[in-house]
């Protein structure tokens, strides 16, 4: 069974794109996209996102597909990895057995990866939520991966529920994770940073106590009710 089917390879991210990602909140990205495209139920773990300085972890998608439990097609995955490049890892949310630890990220780091996302479990926490690049995971487990497969790289991947392409951006921060297409990178980009100039004169309005918020009464029909009897 230790068959790992390797797709074609995206080409990576332009630059500029991923460093105006950076700056941006994942929950901006998933507004400036419909709010469909993240994943549930993935968090950062502890306190790895400490070595971006109140950036978002951001690359282009490195996506792996394996058998819940099973680290193969990861461990190759690493030897195919770019700088810049996210590990987007579909374990099918199975979080009996971690997939990776300390030193698989350690190695990872040491290839430039830019961070990685497990639909599964991880372990050595103490030592991720230290370490140098962000890992966001589904569960924790003390118990170990087993290495017989299958698995595949480069295909296309489902995520905490959202379906990832490889070559899709990334975004995570304290939030969780987002994924855009590549094809609708700049687009989303653009829109999120439209929104982060919108939300910037919001916070000065509530400030000096002007926000504007009749959009309320157009959107809520108020009917005055009496009060309800309750009977013993």
């Amino acid at each position: 069974m230790n068959i790992v089917h390797l797709y074609p390879v995206a080409t990576p991210l332009p630059d500029e794109l991923v460093r105006r990602a950076r700056r941006l909140q994942a929950s901006l990205i998933s507004d400036s996209q419909e709010r469909v495209q993240g994943a549930v139920g993935i968090a950062p773990v502890g306190d790895c996102l400490m070595s971006l300085r109140g950036d978002s972890m951001v690359g282009t998608a490195l996506t792996v597909r394996t058998r819940p439990g099973d680290n193969l097609a990861v461990h190759q995955a690493l030897e195919l990895a770019r700088p810049g490049d996210v590990l987007v890892i579909d374990a099918r949310g199975e979080v009996t057995n971690a997939i990776l630890g300390e030193l698989m990220t350690l190695y990872a780091a040491s290839h430039g990866v830019a961070g990685i996302v497990v639909d599964g479990a991880v372990r050595d926490r103490s030592d991720l939520s230290e370490g140098p690049i962000p890992v966001f995971a589904k569960g924790i487990s003390h118990m170990g991966p087993y290495k017989s497969g299958p698995g595949a790289i480069h295909g296309s991947v489902t995520i905490g529920g959202s379906v990832v392409h490889d070559g899709d951006l990334v975004v995570g921060d304290a939030d969780g994770v987002v994924f855009v297409s590549r094809h609708r990178a700049e687009s989303v980009i653009t829109a999120a940073e439209e929104v982060v100039a919108s939300e910037a004169k919001q916070r000065e309005a509530i400030s000096r106590g002007e926000w504007d918020r009749s959009w309320i009464d157009a959107a809520i029909s108020l009917v005055p009710t009496e009060n309800e009897s309750h009977s013993a």
